[in-house]
């Protein structure tokens, strides 16, 4: 789901520090009219029946929440939304990180980074986009491309790609041509607005089950779709 014009991207913030929430909705609420805080929560469940009532379209999370962890929570904040979930945290244990992209976060900030780099996250996020460092991206690419012992048979597969347009079949090519590429320069690519681009991934991730587009090009990758360049 893409964002409305002159609507403020709607953050819920999940953390067990009551100064932490009330640091974050400063920040955040600050950059009003472009985003605003929509709710708090201090425990997984709170934060799920909150998400619930609220629907966010951004969910800042931390992991460790009075010893209950945050990264259990995160297929139950995306399941059936469009809400996106970033994983803020001062924990630098970087299995938990990669569990966390693995379970659908779509990006991860340590607390330790300056509040622009914050509130960029939130605004990438919300747009589609994965905000990971290189090396949590680097592990990620390497576990996702280890083949699954369990793996669903080809048909069922065979039958979600077969439901692509052909045009949405173009942005899965380009995304596994550019895996790396910000949504503006994915759209140059395919000549086609951002906006118009997100639309497509949305679909696209509807479709084919995946999260995000870390996703998106592995499952590309193992089912067969050719990277060859699309048509304009």
């Amino acid at each position: 789901m893409t964002a409305q014009p002159g609507r403020p991207i709607r953050v819920m913030l999940v953390d067990d520090h009551r100064s932490v929430l009330w640091g974050l909705e400063k920040l955040i609420d600050g950059e009003m009219p472009k985003m605003q805080v929509v709710g708090k929560a201090t425990s997984c469940a709170a934060a799920i029946e909150l998400a619930g009532e609220t629907l966010p379209d951004v969910v800042v999370l931390d992991l460790d929440l009075s010893g209950e962890n945050g990264v259990e929570i995160i297929p139950l904040l995306v399941s059936g939304r469009s809400t996106r979930v970033l994983v803020l945290t001062g924990m630098r244990d970087g299995k938990l990180h990669e569990a966390s992209i693995l379970r659908g976060a779509c990006g991860l900030v340590l607390k330790q980074e300056p509040a622009e780099t914050i509130l960029k996250a939130i605004e990438k996020v919300h747009q589609g986009q994965l905000w990971l460092d290189r090396s949590t991206t680097g592990r990620i690419f390497i576990e996702l491309s280890r083949p699954r012992r369990d793996a669903a048979p080809a048909d069922p597969e065979k039958r979600k790609l077969d439901s692509l347009t052909v045009r949405e079949r173009d942005v899965v090519r380009q995304v596994m041509l550019e895996p790396g590429a910000d949504n503006r320069k994915l759209a140059e690519r395919l000549h086609m607005g951002e906006h118009t681009l997100r639309n497509h991934l949305s679909r696209i991730y509807d479709k084919l089950g995946v999260p995000n587009r870390l996703e998106l090009y592995i499952y590309a990758q193992r089912h067969g779709v050719h990277s060859a360049s699309p048509s304009a």
